[in-house]
């Protein structure tokens, strides 16, 4: 977000600050609301050099939001001002930035600002899911609940994608370690131990196809080593910024959900949160068309909400929800019928908070089942790839001294 400095008056005094704003337009909004008269109001330049271009998006940490997100309620719940609220838990943060933010935040709801409105100028902290409820909370009178709700979303989301992280550690962890050590053995030792080998059997000396190709492939990444690196990282630096673009992103997440194994943990994700973020939604009495939409953005696969605004237009043109997901390709009949009911019934929400927390417990199960399958498999990988370059280098340097000592 664009970031202003300004210098204005208020009560008479000459005042100096910096703001973020989505425009000069809205900061200059904004500063009247509080009284403030802006005077000369200038977009910061950002740095140059190296450094002109680059930009670091901050983050506030998943653990700080839900914290935050809990104590609001809590006040608002015992009654205590909004206004009130905020800047005691901008004393209460030890994140700088998240500090800026809550602060920026009173500020704009001290001006008149909706609650909601002031979380929306800071998307990287507060998604569309957690704007649309707080709206849907101010509207409803259950702000406190709201926020409530959201935090135990928030903490339930974390600990679905910190579980996901510590499954997949090890494994990373592990091939790493082996792609790094096949890199530094072929580089930097079998050069050696194939001079080695040539001074005890001589130029002519006959060796095992699997040491000859070993040699060859050492030799070709010593000679290549830098070209294949560089290559390496323009490859995939190419891939990740064409992820990036819409087309691209779509494509892979495409081919994530037609790759083996993976795939099921995907839909098993996406399910969840499609249960639980659209359950949420309904209960704060946002509208089934504006709680899908919100509901697409924050499954993070882009296949599943191409679907979903499909099954949006279907909805729109009259035709319940579960009817179109009946056909879908990625979510099971179950979630379908179990909407179907909760459509009968008019408890949706209830009835997919039992969908979200089963398939988040499937998720669980699912990884564990696979960090316990790929962790040997990976052990085994690693261990072959060091037998076969043993194998290769020490069995030709033993049959090789036999020869030199029978002769």
């Amino acid at each position: 977000m664009p970031r202003f400095t300004y210098t204005a008056t208020k009560e008479g005094k000459t005042i100096h600050g910096t703001s973020e704003a989505g425009s000069k337009e809205a900061l200059v909004s904004s500063l009247r609301k509080q009284n403030i008269v802006p005077l000369v109001v200038r977009l910061e330049k950002s740095g140059g050099g190296l450094l002109k271009g680059l930009k670091f998006k901050k983050k506030v940490k998943v653990k700080d939001l839900a914290v935050f997100t809990r104590q609001l309620s809590t006040m608002v719940s015992a009654g205590v001002p909004l206004n009130r609220s905020l800047h005691t838990l901008e004393d209460q943060t030890k994140s700088a930035y998240f500090k800026k933010v809550i602060v920026g935040v009173a500020k704009d709801v001290e001006g008149g600002t909706s609650l909601a409105d002031a979380f929306k100028k800071y998307p990287s902290v507060f998604s569309d899911v957690y704007v649309n409820m707080v709206r849907a909370g101010e509207a409803g009178g259950i702000l406190d609940e709201i926020l409530k709700r959201l935090s135990l979303q928030i903490e339930r989301d974390a600990s679905m994608r910190k579980k996901i992280r510590g499954a997949m550690a090890y494994p990373v962890v592990i091939l790493t370690v082996t792609v790094v050590s096949f890199f530094g053995i072929m580089i930097f030792i079998i050069p050696k131990l194939g001079a080695i080998i040539k001074d005890l059997g001589g130029e002519g000396a006959s060796l095992p196809i699997y040491t000859q190709i070993m040699l060859n492939i050492s030799s070709f990444l010593q000679k290549n080593a830098i070209p294949i690196i560089v290559g390496t990282f323009v490859v995939v630096f190419l891939v990740r910024r064409y992820i990036k673009t819409p087309k691209g992103r779509y494509k892979f997440d495409g081919l994530l959900l037609r790759t083996p194994v993976i795939k099921g943990v995907i839909m098993k994700v996406a399910i969840a949160r499609f249960a639980r973020t659209f359950a949420s939604l309904m209960s704060s009495g946002v509208s089934v068309l504006e709680a899908l939409e919100v509901t697409g953005g924050a499954i993070g696969n882009k296949v599943i909400e191409k679907e979903l605004q499909d099954a949006a237009k279907e909805v729109k043109n009259g035709k319940q929800l579960s009817e179109p997901l009946s056909k879908s390709k990625h979510f099971p009949a179950i979630v379908a019928q179990m909407l179907s009911v909760g459509e009968e019934s008019g408890q949706i929400d209830t009835i997919l908070v039992r969908v979200a927390d089963f398939y988040e417990e499937e998720v669980e199960v699912t990884i564990d089942s696979m960090a316990s399958i790929i962790e040997p498999i990976m052990i085994i990988v690693l261990g072959a790839l060091v037998g076969v370059i043993a194998a290769s280098v020490m069995g030709p340097i033993a049959n090789l001294s036999k020869n030199v000592e029978n002769g």
